[in-house]
């Protein structure tokens, strides 16, 4: 594929205040050539390899433009970790270079219409390449170069869409900082104050074997689990004033494993449900109340907590710069920001427009979005940076 520039941006509204077009058109530029540049590894938890191979281009780029940073692996997993001198940050960027499968094509950039299409664009790629544009950028004005006086810091991990085990999780206890962006989601007209949370559950049904033409002598696993399944649906059924937010409980049938012939009775039957949760949830509850409307075995095979922000001056100098547009919301679906609680970081999840395609066979960034999130963002690290911010 060829990568062409057309006319029609899917967003521009920049803000009052901007470097002007010039400025506009070069930090745009540098985010665009080096997001496609790390669309093209193929950074995927199968691929361990090219997941290292994007490190290394990002451990380059920070060489390149003088820029301290500590690589970190944990169990494999590369993390790169850039952080002010003093080893405090006022504000931490959380972005992630892992993406997921997808074809062939995808890890081909292209540009159209306004749009950078191809795996990682929107989830998260972009939002190293921003984090990385602005780190330069800032390096350049500060005097004699000295990372002391860096506003922000930056965490780019590698295991954010296999659940952050061995990214988040393990580098922020090691991270000071005073508020937390996670550029992985929302848009510019939209600051993600709370996520859902995850419970990942493993239901198991056992039968007894027999030939497929005497099914009457054998118990199937499947009628079994179907049975649980249907048992279990009622307790995520939409509430009558839900007004088409679905800010409730949620159940996903993702996976199903059972048979091994088509002329045998299956003995076993496994799904994999994925729930989401909301503040209103009682998880304890909600699992006793489960295994007891199922005749299978429920395991819990994940537990992950909701995001919440908690207020903070950080969050209000964000909202001011971004606009009477911009607004405060929830989002259905995780980011690694749930980590940051447990280690008394306020934060939000924001980041550029994507028109919901993350993850998508379309996805893609639109690209006038992500300048316009790079400039508020610029401001916002100006006012971090003043002596007199929240005084």
């Amino acid at each position: 594929m060829t990568d062409e520039t057309l006319p029609g941006p899917c967003y521009d509204d920049r803000p009052a205040g901007s470097d002007g077009p010039a400025a506009f058109e070069k930090n745009t530029d540098e985010i665009v050539a080096l997001t496609q540049s790390m669309i093209r590894f193929r950074s995927t938890a199968s691929r361990p390899e090219q997941i290292r191979a994007c490190a290394d281009f990002i451990e380059s780029y920070l060489q390149q433009n003088g820029i301290a940073y500590r690589r970190e692996n944990h169990a494999g997993v590369p993390n790169i970790l850039v952080m002010p001198e003093a080893g405090h940050a006022p504000v931490l960027f959380m972005v992630h270079m892992d993406v997921v499968e997808g074809p062939d094509a995808l890890f081909q950039p292209v540009v159209r219409n306004g749009r950078l299409y191809g795996r990682g664009s929107i989830d998260d790629k972009y939002a190293v390449a921003l984090t990385l544009a602005l780190a330069k950028n800032w390096m350049g004005r500060l005097p004699d170069r000295d990372p002391a006086a860096m506003p922000f810091g930056i965490l780019i991990t590698g295991d954010e869409e296999s659940g952050g085990a061995n990214g988040a999780a393990r580098m922020l206890g090691n991270i000071r900082a005073d508020f937390a962006i996670a550029l992985d989601g929302g848009s510019p007209a939209k600051i993600v104050v709370k996520e859902k949370g995850i419970l990942r559950l493993r239901l198991v049904c056992h039968g007894k074997t027999a030939h497929g033409s005497r099914p009457w002598l054998g118990i199937n696993a499947i009628d079994r689990l179907i049975g649980d399944y249907l048992a279990v649906r009622p307790l995520f059924s939409t509430p009558p004033d839900d007004n088409g937010e679905h800010w409730h409980r949620t159940l996903n049938f993702g996976m199903l494993h059972a048979g091994q012939a088509a002329n045998q009775v299956p003995d076993r039957a496994e799904a994999v449900f994925d729930i989401r949760y909301t503040e209103d949830d009682d998880i304890d509850a909600l699992l006793e109340q489960l295994r007891s409307a199922v005749n299978g075995e429920v395991i819990v095979e994940a537990r992950e907590p909701l995001f919440t922000s908690a207020p903070s001056r950080y969050l209000d100098a964000l909202l001011a710069l971004a606009g009477p547009e911009t607004r405060t919301g929830c989002e259905h679906g995780a980011s690694d920001a749930r980590y940051l609680a447990a280690h008394g970081i306020p934060a939000v999840v924001w980041g550029a427009d994507g028109e919901m395609s993350q993850h998508a066979a379309d996805e893609h960034l639109c690209i006038d979005s992500a300048g316009t999130l790079y400039r508020i963002l610029e401001a916002f690290l100006a006012q971090v940076a003043a002596p007199d911010f929240g005084k």
